[in-house]
């Protein structure tokens, strides 16, 4: 099912009997039906499955080899009418020499017979006692397998379903440069490993971190399968691990140890790969022989199948069925998963002070000024600014934290800021502005009784004029506060907090900054401070610029006016980091928020986004300095440069499409 992209792709463990090729290709016979039925598009059984891996000198048997030759014509006439792609592993004779092979087949037929190029030879894995290590300058050979002629080499493609893939064997990932990499380099998006590696204490580990780097360097997709119970335990045990990298990012695993059979599956995104692909700069074939050598282009086709692209990019296969993902989209990339959920925090924390301490120093300026307001992002820039002062062995009181309060102030955020610029040690001002704006409303004709627009810039406003003139004052530098996704959705007041001297904020996400404020709260701060920490967390987010109601609650809550935050940074996340259309952003969208937002919703926010996004650019091109932590940022010098007169016709009329479609 190649949907938005998604090619669902398996990693299959088989109970194997050594030598007994008639029941491992019954086993492996019965698992491609269970692929099939979870509509897996292609798979891959382990390194010589046929015939289990630990056969040992039975290898020289001509019965051994003639035997697995008949398993796998028996094998293909079974499997004819079934709509996949399947790798497996058997010996092969060439030359009147022996080789480790893959062999790609679907339809009743023998597409490609992939040869392993590096051989072992540990006292465990001596298998240049059996196989010969194969290389080849030129376009594959020819050979006649199962009665038919077919390609033979270790520099082939596979095209099935406008999926490229290609084929390496166990050691080959283990090479100095494996043939994955030229693999990728030629046009693999997706590359199977069949293997037979034996468990020992550590191993595991080292060969994910392997895996994972290859994955990620050669952006691609790597899916790697491995021998399990039934092998022979002589000398050594196999544990079955079948791993399903994307880009670096582990999908999917198998359980190891189990006595019994596993198919693991997930969707593997080839638009992903090709985004990533296409930014990176360095991802392009090197002009020397080895990497230019001849690659056969093979379509591997099935009669009757269709391709589940219909042109339009739309999610119904043919059969009507709504395709669904059975790999978990999380729906907010931005934050750092549990497994490193400390080490991330302190470092993107660590970034901010980092690149404040840098321009404290290089500006030669005597103190930090900035307005705390009692909500998130001003809290975690004033948190920033105490640690940096930390950092440089400076007094807490080189940080100026102002307030001010004026006609939408909260008493809750008012004492918030207040009771934490206490607990931090800062230089507190509190400057009530309500008298400044009224004196400008006056100036500019303005009626105070209409909260409109220029009612709320006012007080934004005010308040930067305010922390600039402080830091003239003071020979200070003014710290803005806001976040990206405020960049991202133009939720500033263009010259107001818009402004500032640098943005401590500007690469942390608002979805990213109350896990940052929570962390610190329980890492890096003074227990007196916790209190107060904890109910800014609490606070709904508000600018604070329209009048409290009659109980003296927030009318303003920014999440009912713009959309929830969660939703606009998974957008910002997917437009940004690869370029998707709307159409599988949201398709993206619905799986990740699914329970959370009906499908009418996320739509309704998305063209909030994209409105907003594209109408706002002119704040983002001439926003001030700001440190960036993670792989996205919008900073004009840098990660984003659109023009701020740019059309966003082609995505609203996505967006519009996908609402005709409800």
């Amino acid at each position: 099912m190649y949907e938005f992209g998604f090619v669902r792709v398996g990693a299959v463990i088989p109970s194997v009997r050594v030598a007994d090729c008639g029941f491992n290709v019954q086993k492996i016979s019965e698992l491609i039906l269970q692929a099939v039925d979870q509509k897996t598009q292609i798979i891959a059984f382990p390194e010589l499955s046929v015939t289990a891996y630990t056969c040992g000198d039975l290898f020289f048997q001509r019965t051994l080899i003639s035997e697995a030759e008949s398993a796998v014509v028996g094998l293909l006439r079974a499997t004819k009418n079934l709509p996949v792609c399947f790798i497996i592993g058997a010996p092969v004779c060439h030359n009147f020499k022996l080789y480790n092979c893959a062999i790609i087949c679907c339809g009743g037929k023998i597409w490609g017979i992939v040869p392993k190029s590096f051989l072992p030879n540990y006292s465990e894995f001596y298998e240049k006692r059996w196989f010969q290590a194969y290389s080849s300058g030129g376009l594959p050979a020819r050979i006649s397998y199962g009665g038919a002629s077919v390609p033979f080499g270790n520099n082939i493609l596979f095209n099935f379903r406008n999926v490229k893939f290609a084929v390496e064997i166990c050691e080959d990932v283990w090479a100095v440069i494996p043939p994955s990499s030229y693999h990728v380099q030629a046009g693999a998006a997706l590359i199977f490993n069949i293997s037979a590696s034996d468990e020992l204490t550590g191993k595991r580990h080292y060969v994910k971190s392997l895996l994972a780097q290859q994955s990620a360097r050669c952006h691609a997709a790597y899916i790697y399968s491995s021998a399990g119970f039934g092998e022979s335990t002589t000398d050594v045990v196999y544990a079955g691990n079948a791993y399903i990298y994307e880009n670096g990012k582990l999908l999917s695993e198998s359980e190891r140890f189990l006595i019994g059979e596993q198919l693991v599956v997930s969707e593997v995104d080839v638009e992903l790969l090709s985004s990533e692909r296409r930014k990176n700069t360095t991802f392009t074939c090197k002009p020397d022989v080895e990497t230019n050598k001849c690659y056969e282009n093979i379509e591997v086709k099935f009669d009757g199948v269709k391709s589940d692209l219909d042109g339009n990019g739309n999610n119904d296969n043919e059969d009507g069925e709504v395709f669904q993902l059975n790999r978990v989209i999380n729906s907010a990339p931005f934050i750092p998963l549990a497994s490193d959920y400390d080490e991330s925090c302190e470092e993107i924390f660590s970034i901010q002070v980092s690149g404040l301490a840098k321009r404290f120093i290089h500006s030669g300026v005597k103190s930090l000024i900035l307005g705390v307001s009692g909500g998130l992002d001003s809290t975690l820039a004033l948190l920033a600014c105490v640690k940096m002062a930390d950092k440089l062995s400076l007094s807490r009181r080189v940080v100026c934290g102002v307030t001010m309060p004026a006609f939408g102030t909260s008493k809750r955020t008012h004492t918030n800021a207040m009771r934490l610029m206490e607990s931090l040690g800062v230089e507190v001002l509190d400057i009530d502005i309500v008298a400044a704006c009224e004196q400008h409303f006056k100036d500019i004709s303005h009626d105070r009784s209409v909260c409109d627009v220029t009612f709320e810039n006012t007080q934004a406003r005010e308040r930067t004029q305010i922390l600039m003139d402080l830091a003239n004052q003071r020979n200070g530098l003014v710290v803005g506060t806001g976040d990206m996704s405020e960049l991202a959705l133009g939720w500033a007041t263009y010259n107001g907090d818009h402004i500032s001297m640098y943005g401590v904020n500007v690469g942390i996400p608002k979805t990213l900054v109350r896990y940052l404020v929570s962390w610190v709260l329980e890492n890096q701060v003074e227990v007196m401070a916790r209190g107060t920490l904890r109910d800014i967390l609490d606070t709904p987010v508000s600018p604070e610029l329209l009048p409290m109601d009659e109980c003296g609650e927030i009318t303003q809550l920014t999440e009912n006016i713009v959309g929830p935050y969660e939703l606009h940074d998974f957008f910002l996340f997917y437009l940004l980091r690869y370029g998707f259309t709307p159409q599988k952003i949201f398709f993206l969208a619905t799986n990740a928020f699914r329970g959370i937002y009906g499908d009418k919703q996320i739509l309704k926010w998305m063209k909030v986004f994209y409105k907003r996004f594209f109408s706002q650019q002119f704040k983002r091109s001439c926003m001030p300095d700001g440190v960036k932590v993670g792989s996205i940022n919008l900073s004009p010098r840098g990660d984003w440069r659109m023009p701020s007169d740019a059309c966003a016709n082609l995505w609203l009329k996505e967006v519009e499409e996908l609402g005709d479609r409800m």
